[in-house]
C-alpha cells in the first residue's frame, strides 16, 4: 500500500498534512475532473511571478463558471505558510527550499449531474512539495522529445484538472524513454504534454499563438521580457511541422523546467545537436529574473 507522506497543505480552510486531507466522493473534481489548478514556483522562499500566476487561474475559473472562493491577499497567506510549514517540516529554512506549490479548486460535492450547479461551495486544495529542476546534464546536452498528434479537446487554453489527454501524451514519451511528447494539431505545432514549446530559426524565437489551442505558460510573458532585454527577435504565429523539424533550436518552458533545449527530436538531431547560443540567452536571462524576484518579493 502506497503511504502518502506527511507534507503540509490545505484544504477548504484547515491546515493538515496530506495523509489527514478527505474529501467526499461526491466530489465533482474526482467524479467529472470538473475543476482547475495552478502550481507556482517557490525559489529560496519567494513566490515566483504570483500575480500572473493568480490572473491565469482567475481566467480559468471564469471560464468554468467558478467564482474566485479565495481573495489574492489569502491565497498569498496560505501559500506562504505552506512554504514555511514545509521548509520547518523538513528541517530547512525557507531561504534554503525550492517548492511547488500546488493550487486546485473543483466546483464542489454534489450528487452526479452534467449539469452545473450554482449553490455548492467550491472545493479549494493547496500543497507544497520541494521542486525538482532539470539536472546539469540535461542541460549541458539537451533532452529528447518525441512527436505525436494532439488528441486533446479545443479547450487547452483552460488550465482545467481534467488532464488524461495530457497523461496519455505524456506515457507517449515515457515509453521512448523521451522527456516529452511534441503535439501537433494537424500540420501546426500546438504544445508539449506538460510544457510550452519554442523553435528557434535564424536568431529569431517563434511560439504558438495564445489562443484556445494552448494553454498560455506563465513563462510565455517572461520570455517575451527576456528575449526584449537580450536583443532576440520574438514572434508568435502558427508554426508548421516543417519548420519544427528543421529548427536551429528547440526549447521547452514550464514552472520546472524554465527553459530546457531539445538536442533529439524523434531520434534525429535538432540543429547540430546541441544546446544553442538562444538558450543560453533565455536561461541566463530566467537565472536573473529569479535573483531579482528574491531582491523584491511580490507578496
Amino acid at each position: 500500500m502506497n503511504t502518502l507522506p506527511a507534507l503540509p497543505c490545505y484544504l477548504n480552510g484547515e491546515f493538515t498534512t496530506l495523509p489527514h486531507a478527505k474529501i467526499s466522493v461526491m466530489d465533482r473534481g474526482f467524479i467529472f475532473g470538473d475543476g482547475v489548478y495552478e502550481v507556482v514556483p517557490v525559489y529560496g522562499g519567494q513566490l515566483f511571478r504570483f500575480e500572473q500566476h493568480m490572473a491565469r487561474l482567475g481566467r480559468s475559473l471564469k471560464e468554468l463558471r467558478i467564482s474566485n472562493p479565495v481573495t489574492r491577499a489569502q491565497w498569498a497567506d496560505i501559500a506562504t505558510r505552506l512554504i514555511a510549514d514545509y521548509a520547518h517540516s523538513t528541517g530547512a529554512g525557507a531561504e534554503n527550499t525550492d517548492q511547488l506549490i500546488y493550487i486546485q479548486i473543483t466546483r464542489g460535492v454534489a450528487m452526479r449531474d452534467h449539469v452545473m450547479p450554482t449553490d455548492i461551495a467550491p472545493t479549494v486544495f493547496v500543497m507544497t512539495n520541494v521542486m525538482k529542476l532539470p539536472s546539469v546534464d540535461q542541460r549541458e546536452k539537451g533532452v529528447a522529445c518525441v512527436t505525436a498528434d494532439d488528441f486533446r479537446w479545443e479547450k487547452a487554453h483552460i488550465k482545467a484538472t481534467s488532464l488524461l489527454g495530457a497523461v496519455f501524451a505524456r506515457q507517449i514519451s515515457f515509453d521512448a524513454d523521451a522527456l516529452e511528447t511534441v503535439m501537433f494539431r494537424g500540420d501546426n505545432l500546438s504544445e508539449a504534454a506538460a510544457s510550452n514549446v519554442w523553435v528557434v530559426k535564424d536568431g529569431k524565437l517563434l511560439g504558438t499563438p495564445k489562443d484556445n489551442l494552448v494553454l498560455e505558460g506563465i513563462r510565455y510573458g517572461l520570455i517575451e521580457e527576456i528575449c526584449a532585454a537580450q536583443g532576440i527577435s520574438f514572434e508568435l504565429r502558427r508554426i508548421s511541422r516543417a519548420e519544427v523539424l528543421s529548427a536551429d533550436e528547440l526549447l521547452l518552458s514550464s514552472a520546472t523546467k524554465e527553459v530546457l533545449p531539445v538536442t533529439r527530436l524523434d531520434g534525429l538531431p535538432v540543429g547540430n545537436g546541441q544546446p544553442g547560443p538562444v538558450y543560453a540567452q533565455l536561461y541566463a536571462g530566467y537565472q536573473g529574473a529569479k535573483a531579482a524576484a528574491l531582491l523584491h518579493p511580490s507578496t
